[in-house]
């Protein structure tokens, strides 16, 4: 090939060479740019991973924490509740008892009316049955608080030192025995009561002392009020004697007030 020919064709692979090299170096460093963005852009995609696995770490504490208040808050929640329950059914068991208490005392107290209207009944009925003898001043008759009373001077009902209830004895009692064979709901006790004046010397062979007459003549009655149909469950007799006397002694009229059978309406026990 001629000298003239091959110079320039030289010249321009040369050419052709350094644009090659220039055009790679340029490849080059965009590659190295795009590399460090790269680079650039993992490492703050990494710290953003650290963060939020931070942040993540931090949440479920606080949620494990906000777990373990929810069940302290729900058991506190149960335990109120369970108190609440109780003092409600306490409150209704105050409010049944309270209704119940209720209930009894009108009961007892529309039995307690009942018990006095009965007596007042009794008092008025003897009252009337034995108006001629209360104001003779043979016979008392006496209410208070539910325990009504005849009380009888004993001249009505006995001979001078005798227990046997006499004739005229026993109309009395007659009197009595008819308001009282109504009567069911009272307990009836004979009382002997005696003045103070010794037993003679003839008597005290049957009645030792005051004790014993009054003890017969108490009895006497009981029997009496029996034999006329009075429940024998309801009667009892009971010998004082001297010993609870409504007078003095000092005189005939205490004497005569002292020596008495009382005939006594008291509750049942």
């Amino acid at each position: 090939m001629p000298k003239k020919i091959v110079l320039p064709f030289l010249v321009v692979l040369l050419a052709a060479g350094l644009s090659a090299c220039s055009v790679m170096q340029g490849t080059y460093q965009k590659k190295v740019g795009e590399a460090d963005t790269l680079a650039k852009r993992l490492a703050m995609l990494q710290k953003n991973h650290d963060d939020l696995t931070a942040e993540n770490a931090v949440l479920k504490a606080d949620l494990a924490a906000m777990t373990i208040q929810n069940e302290k808050l729900t058991t506190d929640l149960s335990y109120v509740a369970d108190q609440r329950d109780k003092a409600v059914m306490t409150k209704a068991d105050l409010d049944a008892e309270k209704a119940k208490l209720a209930a009894e005392n009108a009961a007892l107290v529309k039995a307690r009316e009942e018990q006095v209207r009965k007596v007042s009944s009794t008092y008025e009925s003897l009252l009337e049955k034995m108006k001629s003898e209360i104001s003779q001043g043979q016979v008392t008759i006496s209410e208070l608080k539910g325990k009504l009373t005849v009380n009888m001077v004993d001249s009505i009902l006995f001979d001078s030192g005798k227990a046997e209830v006499k004739k005229g004895g026993l109309e009395i009692l007659g009197k009595v025995i008819s308001i009282l064979k109504d009567v069911k709901d009272k307990a009836i006790r004979i009382e002997g009561h005696t003045d103070n004046v010794q037993i003679s010397r003839n008597l005290a062979k049957r009645y030792p002392t005051n004790w014993e007459l009054s003890a017969a003549r108490a009895i006497n009655v009981a029997r009496h009020l029996q034999d006329e149909g009075i429940d024998t469950a309801n009667l009892s007799a009971v010998a004082y004697g001297e010993w609870h006397p409504v007078a003095g002694n000092d005189s005939e009229e205490g004497k005569a007030k002292n020596r008495r059978i009382e005939i006594i309406l008291v509750p049942k026990e």
